[in-house]
């Protein structure tokens, strides 16, 4: 499904926030690297997909009404085989309609886990004057305890992008400390680029996050996404 598809069928629904999955389709076809994740509804199915993946694998649920999915235990990380899957996907089911009764349930993605790397957010918000601004810092909980992050107004050349990677406190941590080795600074650069892009095409868009993104010596890879898209 492409873009415009997507978001017609979400508006047709009455929802403005994009599902993960939808959201990962629509970015990688923008040239954004993302981990594809495939939705499931059965745990034979969660068995399925897992093999085609690899293990280990993430499981997570995927509801229109529950946009902090950790926090009601609907997240299973590092599954290493098929009955781990099974076992995972039950679990999920029942953490996440315990904790939200009322929720709509539309089934759980199934990913490839991604190797550990250093976390990184990439995300934009619109604002009321500037329009679509870009946000760019260190992931996981430095972004919420630290608040290392760097702004820039859409659209942004390529020198912009290298200026938010040189600009946040903690890109020493990028540049490799204590034997580690230095992250893929361009290729953060080129998907800060991409996401400028596809918000730049799209004013349907109203808030996007990748959080995290995972930064490797050689590229880098998104492995949770949200789209909101504006009323």
């Amino acid at each position: 499904m492409n873009m415009k598809s997507i978001v017609n069928q979400a508006k047709a629904e009455g929802r403005t926030l994009l599902s993960e999955i939808e959201a990962k389709e629509i970015l990688y076809d923008a040239g954004v690297p993302v981990a594809r994740a495939v939705l499931v509804t059965t745990a034979d199915e969660a068995r399925t997909e897992a093999d085609k993946a690899g293990f280990p694998v993430v499981l997570k649920i995927v509801s229109p009404d529950i946009s902090h999915k950790s926090d009601v235990g609907g997240v299973k990380v590092g599954l290493a085989n098929g009955d781990d899957v099974a076992a995972a996907f039950d679990e999920i089911i029942k953490n996440a309609t315990g904790a939200e009764p009322d929720a709509q349930i539309q089934g759980i993605a199934v990913q490839p886990m991604a190797p550990d790397g250093t976390e990184v957010i990439i995300g934009m918000t619109t604002d009321a004057q500037f329009g679509p601004v870009m946000m760019f810092g260190l992931g996981g909980i430095m972004v919420e305890v630290m608040k290392d992050v760097t702004f820039r107004v859409v659209p942004l050349a390529e020198r912009d992008a290298t200026q938010m990677i040189d600009e946040i406190k903690g890109k020493a941590i990028l540049e490799g400390v204590r034997g580690q080795p230095p992250g893929d600074k361009a290729a953060i650069a080129q998907a800060i680029l991409r996401v400028s892009e596809f918000v730049e095409a799209n004013p349907d868009v109203q808030e996007l996050d990748l959080n995290p993104v995972l930064v490797y010596p050689d590229g880098i890879i998104a492995v949770d996404a949200r789209i909101l898209l504006a009323e």
